[in-house]
């Protein structure tokens, strides 16, 4: 579960002078939700979900997730509890110079094999072993999370091809499977589908509904195509001029005719 608790965050534009982007954000998001946070340009969307994996970090407020509040967390500790969140983005960021076996795998490299978890052996059986021991074991675990990754986004015949070879909804894929490789909690998507065709959003989203419903991960999704959320969200909260304006189930949101903020978002004016 994630708790937002008065959550604010302010940006410095000028001396004495500061810019409110989060105002007061009280927000809880259940486990397992597709939860979508829409809002009008400018409305705080983008740093909202920075703030929940403290890519920025907020001014004010706390961030508890599963009752631990990250705000508090420092240096190892927030690398270890980052581990729990996941990422994707618009223009996908896949590292060129990578094949798609090494993008997915990147996570799971840099991961020092100390802190690397075996599945089915005890922390203690795994300290226990020798350096070269581990480092062959972590190799193994790498592979075999990779190709599991990439039945899982339908990108088996892909793995040793580059990104430049890729279509825009391959390179998508590839980035979520990354995003999963250490094994996350939560799944981040900023405007995830944005850059896609309709026909290649609607198998992105199937995806992502498949892995919520597969994994149990909660996703957290920021997008300004409200047939997005409509799709694919059971739950998702409005943000207009730094402040939630409506939260709730997505049917009940979008069915209230008396929120002005929702019935032009729903109007297709720009989000």
């Amino acid at each position: 579960m994630i708790e937002v608790k008065q959550l604010t965050k302010e940006f410095s534009i000028a001396k004495d002078k500061k810019l409110t982007v989060l105002k007061d954000i009280n927000l809880v998001i259940e486990d397992r939700d597709i939860f979508g946070i829409i809002g009008m340009s400018g409305a705080g969307k983008s740093t909202f979900i920075r703030c929940l994996n403290l890519l920025e970090k907020p001014t004010k407020g706390s961030i508890l997730i599963d009752g631990v509040d990250i705000t508090r967390k420092r240096g190892r500790q927030l690398l270890i509890l980052r581990k729990q969140i996941g990422m994707i983005f618009q223009n996908f960021n896949l590292l060129m110079q990578k094949n798609v076996s090494r993008n997915i795998a990147f996570g799971l490299e840099i991961t020092k094999a100390r802190y690397f978890k075996i599945p089915g052996m005890s922390g203690r059986e795994y300290e226990e072993l020798g350096y070269f021991k581990k480092r062959s074991l972590k190799k193994k675990e790498i592979e075999r999370r990779v190709d599991e990754l990439l039945k899982l986004v339908d990108l088996e015949d892909k793995k040793y091809e580059y990104p430049s070879k890729l279509s825009g909804g391959q390179r998508q894929r590839v980035a979520i499977a990354r995003a999963l490789a250490t094994y996350p909690s939560i799944l981040l998507c900023d405007e995830a589908t944005s850059a896609l065709d309709s026909r290649t959003t609607e198998s992105i989203l199937k995806l992502l509904k498949k892995i919520n419903e597969e994994t149990g991960v909660t996703i957290v999704m920021i997008t300004h195509e409200m047939n997005v959320v409509q799709k694919i969200c059971n739950k998702v909260a409005v943000l207009d001029k730094s402040e939630i304006v409506a939260s709730g189930y997505t049917k009940e949101v979008f069915g209230d005719t008396s929120s002005e903020i929702v019935a032009q978002l729903l109007g297709g004016e720009e989000a």
